[in-house]
């Protein structure tokens, strides 16, 4: 699964089944159950990260506090503080973002591609300069899922 000490548990959102990997320190990684796995069974999240979600959920300005542990390299982490800065109903392109961390488009497209913290580290909230740009690999689903939360916070329409 990860590093010793970390667990797993579930979050049921309208965008399906959350798995949601936690460590002594905090959120470790947040992934997509597949469609047709409704996370039965299973332990559900904690309450403060339930309760972060569902406020999400319900509000898309909310703005998630949580401790986050995710591992990555130097650049992934400055990328992912900048993808924390977007606020909720704005993009920004992939070349925006690159000329903010002082790199390239496609480096910065490889350390969304990696954020193991998506909704939480918005990397939804990238797009590309004529388009919606890619979400989990360019698979339908990611950029159903992309649109959908672009939609919930009214950064398109």
């Amino acid at each position: 699964m990860g590093q010793a000490g970390e667990h797993e548990r579930f979050y049921r959102s309208p965008l399906g089944v959350l798995c949601v990997r936690l460590c002594s320190r905090g959120l470790a990684a947040v992934r997509f159950l597949p469609d047709d796995d409704d996370g039965a069974g299973r332990d559900p999240a904690p309450d403060p990260i339930g309760k972060e979600f569902d406020r999400y959920f319900h509000d898309p300005g909310h703005r998630f506090s949580l401790k986050l542990c995710a591992g990555g390299t130097p650049f992934q982490k400055r990328v992912w503080r900048l993808l924390q800065a977007i606020p909720s109903g704005s993009v920004i392109t992939y070349g925006e973002l690159a000329r903010l961390s002082d790199s390239g488009p496609r480096a910065v497209a490889g350390a969304c591609g990696a954020n193991p913290l998506p909704i939480v580290v918005p990397c939804h909230r990238v797009v590309a300069a004529e388009g919606l740009g890619g979400y989990m690999g360019r698979s339908e689903r990611g950029l159903c899922i992309k649109r959908w939360l672009l939609r919930h916070e009214r950064a398109i329409s």
